[in-house]
This record gives structure tokens, sequence and C-alpha cells, in this order.
């Protein structure tokens, strides 16, 4: 078989390229920290099964995930992010080959099922989510693996029980990577989709390996949250009420909130949007049961989320699924029948791939123009992407003239590498904050003083990413626990300074230190900064 038509190969060559390369290019987010905090601790402090954040519990979250990032620390060093990251990115890279082998399963079609994955693989979410340390693309990554395994058991006489096996262990990992959430909104609208068009035609014969599957989903989703609060109730009590309070009243948009869901599948907005209208497309797919299941199980899942009063843009990952399989029916409509298409039909597709190329072709100037002087701290890979962008728009635009679709869809694909390999390192170096400073500084005052630091109400999770270890807080949530200590150090924020001389106006306090971790220098956030006190009895 030659490269061109090993789809498997290929894809995961551009796995590679989308999920692995400069992967540490991008400083640690919030999410990112409190996740790598935990998996820290696991490492350094034993906590693998009580979970911990700075030293206090935090069962907010399964541990799958987390387990995996530990270990992955621990092969490839603690302080390692791009070993922090690899698991994400891994379970990206699985994500993207369980589309591709579920769009052959349910179409027979390898070149349709490699198109759909591309498009997954390049949505704009599902790259973000595949190269950061958080638990979303885990946990649908799993369940993804485990509706493979579902299809399966569906569709085949042959080894049920063992599909019905892999399939439990598959949802069982997905909720202990981050609960329900998968369930809900990937695994719910699938099975609704399926029922509606595909039917369980074997039903009363699938009851035997769907009880097998339920029991073994049961038995691991339950284990690790089941075993944390027979043993510690009270925490495991306390964080249940305060979660179960957000999803009711944090961050609550109205019903509406996420019906502009294709954009966040990025350059494929368009394309994606038109796979949508039904009546337009519902003769020109060469499978219409199997287009009618893909989109009702894309519309499903945006009313399933849209019931949920908590929304974010990010929740809707798992949107972007059965979304790519959708537009995969469009862009293989287009491969087919786009040289005889008219040019009224042909306008949106042109229009996508045009405003693609452009942004490659006018890159080099709007940098030039953005970045100024301070172009020439990574001017060698401003050179390397300006080049390779406006290369490829230039192409695209060469072969939309030309009626040849496939290597335009084909160089939108590169356009999205070619960012990750030549534009991500420009990421480091853009608009520094000059004014930054570690907290790694406080082990300075630590050792010279011979005294221990604390943070005086709440900490930041960068922060205590940065530290290296836990800083223990004296705000316990109710009161003040004042350290013993005749002298000590003592982070605050500048709101805090007022409360923090009430509290120890028994105490001389002296500033001895600003830290400022804000990494750019055009956006402050005040959580970034702390004022470093020394307080003396």
């Amino acid at each position: 078989m030659k490269l061109k038509d090993n789809y498997l190969l290929l894809l995961i060559f551009v796995c590679l390229g989308i999920f692995f390369v400069n992967l540490d290019a991008i400083y640690v987010n919030i999410m990112e920290a409190r996740n790598f905090i935990t998996a820290r601790e696991m490492l350094t402090m034993d906590h693998w099964i009580f979970t911990t954040i700075n030293n206090e519990p935090r069962y907010e979250k399964p541990p799958l995930p987390t387990w995996l990032t530990a270990i992955s620390m621990a092969l490839f060093g603690i302080k390692n992010l791009f070993a922090a990251r690899l698991p994400a990115a891994i379970m990206g890279s699985i994500l993207t080959i369980c589309i591709y082998k579920f769009g052959i399963q349910f179409t027979a079609r390898r070149k349709y099922a490699f198109i759909s994955a591309l498009i997954a693989a390049t949505s704009f979410y599902i790259v973000f989510s595949g190269r950061d340390g958080q638990w979303d693309i885990h946990t649908h990554a799993w369940m993804m693996l485990a509706i493979v395994f579902l299809f399966k058991l569906f569709t085949t006489y042959v080894g049920r029980y063992w599909y019905a096996v892999l399939a439990g262990v598959c949802m069982g990992a997905s909720f202990l990577s981050k609960g329900p959430v998968s369930m809900y909104v990937l695994l719910l609208p699938f099975l609704m989709a399926y029922a509606f068009t595909f039917k369980f035609k074997e039903g009363i014969r699938l009851w035997k390996p769907l009880i097998l599957m339920l029991i073994i989903t049961v038995v691991i989703s339950s284990s690790w949250a089941l075993y944390v609060y027979l043993l510690d109730t009270g925490s495991v009590t306390k964080i249940t009420e305060k979660e179960t309070g957000r999803w009711l009243d944090y961050n609550v948009r109205p019903f509406y909130y996420y019906w502009s869901f294709v954009i966040q599948s990025g350059i494929w907005t368009i394309p994606s949007f038109i796979a949508l209208l039904y009546p337009y497309l519902k003769n020109r797919v060469f499978n219409i049961k199997a287009y009618q299941f893909t989109l009702l199980w894309t519309l499903l899942a945006v009313v399933l989320l849209s019931i949920i009063p908590e929304k974010k843009s990010r929740y809707l990952l798992p949107v972007l699924i059965p979304m790519a399989l959708n537009t995969g029916f469009y862009i293989e409509y287009l491969f087919r029948r786009f040289e005889m298409m008219s040019k009224k039909e042909k306008w949106p597709v042109n229009l996508n791939f045009i405003i693609i190329a452009l942004v490659g072709l006018l890159f080099p100037f709007a940098g030039l123009t953005y970045f100024g002087k301070s172009i020439y701290n990574f001017l060698p890979w401003f050179v390397i992407t300006s080049l390779s962008l406006a290369i490829i728009g230039g192409l695209i635009l060469l072969y939309l003239r030309k009626n040849r679709i496939k290597p335009v869809f084909y160089l939108t694909v590169w356009f999205i590498i070619s960012i990750i390999f030549f534009g991500l390192p420009i990421s480091g170096k853009i608009e520094k904050n000059i004014d930054y400073s570690s907290i790694s500084i406080v082990d300075h005052y630590i050792e010279d003083f011979s005294v221990k630091a604390y943070e005086f109400k709440g900490f930041t999770p960068e922060m205590i990413w940065e530290f290296g270890r836990p800083i223990e807080v004296i705000y316990n949530g109710k009161g003040y626990d004042i350290p013993i200590e005749e002298k000590f150090l003592v982070l605050a924020t500048k709101k805090q300074k007022p409360e923090m001389f009430r509290i120890l106006e028994n105490y001389k306090i002296e500033k001895v230190d600003e830290i400022d971790m804000n990494p750019v220098g055009n956006k402050h956030k005040p959580r970034l900064y702390r004022n470093l006190y020394l307080v003396t009895k």
C-alpha cells in the first residue's frame, strides 16, 4: 500500500505534528496549574488516592488523568512541561484515531473517515484541549473509544461479550476522568441518534452483554469516589455541596448560549454550518442514513448541553466530535462534485478557504505592523512562519482557481500544522512582562531569615506550581490560624494588605519584595501579584 493510501499512518503523522510539537511553548494556565500540582503531590507526598492541591483535599475531579500525568512526570521529569502535557496529547491522538475508526464502521468509506478525522484534529478546541493539561480531552477520548466498541457490540455477532467488557472499561475510564460529563453529552446523544436512525434491531439478544458492560462501568466509575467517601466523608460532603451549588448559580448562561457552536471548529466554521443544512445536503451525501445519524447526534448534544444552567465555551468540545463526522459528509461531497458545481453553490466554499488564504498572505505585513521593533526578539521564527503561511495561502488560491478542492483541503490542514511548528515558538517571546519576578525568590528569603513562608488568604495555582511545593494558608475559611513562630514571611495581594495589617496588628510588618508572575506585559492579573512581608512578633 502506498503511503498516500495508508490513511491511518498519515493520520498518526498528522497527530504527531498537531499535538506533540512545541508542546511546552505556552506558559501554564490556571486550569493546568491545578492539575499539575495535584499530579506533583502524588509523587512528592504520596497522595495517589486522597488527591490534594496545595496539600488540601481536591476531590472535585476524579484522578485518572492526574495519575497518567504523574506517571509521565515520574518518567520524564517532575518539572518537565512537555511531560505534564504529554498524556493530553496522547488522548487527543486517540480521539482522532477513534473518529477515523468509527467513520469506517458506520459508512465503510475510508476516505470519508480520514477526512472527518482530519477535520476533528484541526478543529480549534480539539487542538487546544489536546495540547493543554486539562481533563476534558481525557474523558471524551475514553468515551469515543467506548463508542467504537459499543457500535461493534450493536452490529456484530462474534465477540459481543469481549466488546461489552472493552466498552465498560472505557466508559469507566471516562467517568474516572471527569465524572458523568461525557456520558451525558457524548454517549447519551449517540444512543438517541443511533436508536432513531439505525434502530436496535438485536435488542433482546444484547441484554446479557449490556448488563455485563453496565456492571463493569459502575464498578470502575464508583471505585475511587466510594473509597474516598468512606474514608474522608467530611471533606467529600463539603466539596460535593460546593460543586452542586456551582452547577446552579455559577457561569449561568441563557439556553441559546451554545447556538454559535460551529465557531468552535475554527477554520471549518463555514463548512460545518453548511453540513448542518439538511434540506441542501440530504440528496448530495453518499449515505443518507449515516448523515442523518451524525446530524442528529450533533444537534442532540447541543440541546442537552443547553439544558444545563452552567455554560462555558470549552464545554462544547464533545459536540465537535459528531460535528467533524457530519462535516466530513460535506467535504467528501466537494471532493466528488466540486468541479461540476455552479458558482452559486461554490461561493461559501470559496469564501471559507479564501479567508484562510488571506490570513496566510497578510500575516507577514500584519506581524510587522503589530510587533514593531520587538520582532527582532523572534525574527527567525517570524520569517519562517511568514514564508510557510504565505506559500500555503498562495497555493490555496491557486488550486481554488483551478477548481481543485482536494489540495485546498489538505493545504488547510498544513496551515494549522505550520502554525504549531513555526508560530508557537513566537508566543513565548511576545510582549514579555519586563517586571516579571518568580515566586521562587521566596526561597532566598526563607534561607536568609531562616523562616517559613505563608499565604495570607487563599493561593494562586500558577504560583504554587512555580514554587514547587505547598504553601500553608493562614486563613482557614472561617478564621485565621496565626503562625506560632516569632518570625515568618507572608504573601498577600494589594487588596489583602489592610486586612493583613489588622489581623497582625501586634506584629512588626516589613515589606521585603514584590512578586509579579504575569507573563505578558499588557495583561495584569492581580491574582498573579503578591507583596512579600517579613512579620516579626
